[in-house]
């Protein structure tokens, strides 16, 4: 998987490394494989399970499914510096053509756009993966800030679905060109 680069962002894909080190909880670890530093309080255990859908063992067994397109937001200052502000993640690399996208910008990065030039350039990247036709998120319709980033890189709504545990969510595709 290649890293994909934005004005401000680098998307580094994720390697099963990386994410073992930061399901285990080895932060120094998962910094030296990114080459970039983790902001103090991501991850946290509450951004593990909601990035990582499947098991670290799953992930172990089939890491180019699971994997699939996931990556770490990275901004470097003019010094040099860099650090992780966010990740991109899909639900594994899909077989029935729709691929589903997640994201998350950790709080003191957040309002600066860095969510939607991530999502934007990983569903270019997607729609043109042999086999995807389509990329959905999912989101509550009282997420303004998510619903802010679908509308800005034109998804648009296609229905909903339920949560387990938190009710009704809002499902938002787009769909490859013509």
């Amino acid at each position: 998987m290649t890293l994909l680069r934005t004005a401000r962002l680098e998307l580094v894909p994720m390697t099963l490394a990386m994410v073992e080190a930061v399901i285990l909880g080895r932060k120094e670890e998962a910094e030296r494989l990114v080459d970039a530093r983790m902001p103090p309080r991501w991850p946290n255990n509450e951004l593990v399970e909601r990035a990582f859908t499947a098991s670290l063992d799953a992930i172990r067994a089939q890491p180019d499914v699971r994997l699939w397109g996931d990556r770490v937001l990275i901004v470097r200052a003019q010094d040099g510096e860099a650090r992780v502000v966010g990740s991109v993640v899909f639900h594994g690399r899909p077989d029935d053509g729709v691929a589903e996208i997640a994201y998350g910008v950790e709080e003191a990065s957040q309002g600066k756009g860095y969510a939607t030039e991530a999502v934007a350039a990983s569903l270019t990247w997607a729609l043109a993966e042999q086999g995807v036709e389509a990329v959905q998120a999912a989101t509550f319709a009282w997420h303004v800030p998510s619903l802010r980033v679908i509308g800005k890189v034109g998804m648009i709504r296609v229905g909903t679905r339920d949560h387990e545990t938190m009710g009704e969510m809002v499902v938002f595709e787009r769909r490859r060109g013509p």
